[in-house]
Formats: structure tokens, C-alpha cells, sequence
């Protein structure tokens, strides 16, 4: 899976850099616009084996082209782990984990409707445990989160999308793994407004 990313993401990137939409004959006016702005977030959810995950990721960003976003992000998750003793002889050891942290993410849009994210994060933990003795504790955790998404977005109007990514770096205590250090998948779905919706933009992207 992760080969898989990266494969993706290379080819992203080479044909983001070769192409850029042919700027998609962008010809406005450089320079910072307001317009370009946006304000959103998602929604994430992940599983495994005894494992589940959900959480909320408010962003800021702002739209530099039709190819290119980028903005910082927070978090909040929580995130449970099943321990399970299939011969039976002891109860199941639960532990649970709600962490919160923020990074920054880069969108590439190769495609209208296809995009690229890389998300490097910081994030604290703090972790729980139920029929163990194991002290409750708190860690921090570096990640580098590399996903594919599809959607719809139009450039200071508004967009929503779907996305599925990994955590690349798979931290042992990074909230995208599971208790065996195997990183699971992350699956966000979304939506961003722009602070000054503009009525000249077209759509980049099908209508869902």
C-alpha cells in the first residue's frame, strides 16, 4: 500500500510540474488575493484489526493556482485498540487515545477532479489502558501523512472531497497505527469555503 502511495505521488508531482493544467490558460493577475483564501476541514476515520479512529481537522489554506493548494491544519482524534486473548485465560486489554497537534499539507491537483496530499504533523497523545497495569501516559509523535483524494473544487467559491492516505513515518505511537505498529488507513472526507466568494470562476472539477 505504501509503494502504492508513493508511486501515485511521484506521478503526481512530475506531471503537476510538466503540465500545471497548461496553467489552464490562468492569465489573472499575480499577486495575494483574498478571494483565494479558504477556511474548512474534515472529517477522518480509520480501522484495523481491533482497532477504530475518528476525528476532526478544522484548516486554513489558500489557492495558489488551479494546481496548487497548501495551508496548516489541527487535530483532534480519538482512537481505540483491542488487545484480544483468544485462548481466553485473561479479559481483553483495551487501551484508548485522544490526541490533538496540527501541521501543514500541500494539495497537488494533477487532474480537476484528482489530487495529491502530503501532510507532515505534529502530534501529543495521551493514552489509556483497561485490564492492565499499564499507567495512563502521555507521548508526542511525528507523522507524514501521503494521500490520493477526489472531489469537486472551484477556486474562490468552495469544494468538497474525499481522501485516503497513510501514515508514512508509522511512529509507534502515532495515532494512525495500530497497537502492532502497522500503519492503518486514514479516510477523510471534507469541504472548504472561501472567505470571498467570487462569481467569475469556473468549476475544476465534475459536478458529484
Amino acid at each position: 500500500m505504501k509503494r502504492f502511495l508513493l508511486i501515485i505521488l511521484a506521478l503526481t508531482g512530475l506531471t503537476a510540474a510538466k503540465a500545471q493544467y497548461d496553467n489552464d490558460n490562468y492569465d489573472e493577475p499575480g499577486g495575494f488575493k483574498k478571494e483565494n483564501v479558504f477556511l474548512g476541514g474534515s472529517l477522518s476515520l480509520g480501522f484495523g484489526s481491533g482497532s477504530f479512529a475518528v476525528g476532526g481537522n478544522p484548516e486554513i489554506g489558500y489557492s495558489f493556482n488551479r494546481w496548487l493548494d497548501a495551508g496548516v491544519v489541527l487535530n483532534l482524534n480519538y482512537a481505540s485498540q483491542t488487545y484480544y486473548n483468544y485462548a481466553g485465560t485473561t479479559d481483553d486489554v483495551k487501551a484508548s487515545s485522544f490526541n490533538y497537534g496540527g501541521g501543514a499539507f500541500t494539495r497537488i491537483y494533477p487532474l480537476p477532479f484528482l489530487f495529491a496530499q502530503l501532510q507532515p504533523e505534529i502530534n501529543w497523545i495521551n493514552y489509556k489502558y483497561k485490564n492492565v497495569g499499564i499507567p495512563n501516559a502521555t507521548y508526542s509523535s511525528l507523522s507524514f501523512i501521503a494521500g490520493v483524494g477526489y472531489g469537486q473544487r472551484i477556486v474562490t467559491q468552495g469544494s468538497y472531497f474525499l481522501m485516503i492516505g497513510l501514515d508514512l513515518v508509522s511512529d509507534k505511537n502515532s495515532p494512525y497505527v495500530d497497537g502492532y505498529g502497522h500503519a492503518v488507513p486514514i479516510i477523510r472526507g471534507g469541504f472548504d469555503i472561501y472567505l470571498k466568494p467570487s462569481r467569475r470562476s469556473t468549476p475544476s472539477g465534475p459536478i458529484l
